[in-house]
């Protein structure tokens, strides 16, 4: 599997709303290079956590998809005469 890497432009902006976050909540001044360095961090390590979790739900979608499809062409059957 490919690592996950977010857009030059996706990873600035997350890096601001954490900065602004981290000082607002925390009271943490995190700017710059350090902020993201901290958005490459959390991206590697809980980034394939919200991926897997974003592959189970379409997976669970797709299978109800499939089961109604499956539904409509039993429901597409003719009926055989003796």
């Amino acid at each position: 599997m490919s690592k996950i890497e977010l857009p030059k432009d996706t990873a600035e902006a997350a890096a601001k709303s954490l900065s602004k976050y981290l000082k607002d909540e925390l009271d943490l001044d995190v700017k710059g290079f350090d902020a993201v360095f901290l958005v490459d961090f959390i991206t590697e390590r809980l980034g394939p956590h919200y991926y897997n979790q974003g592959l189970y739900d379409a997976q669970a979608i797709l299978a109800k998809k499939a089961d109604e499809i499956g539904e409509a062409i039993l429901g597409a059957e003719k009926p055989v005469k003796p």
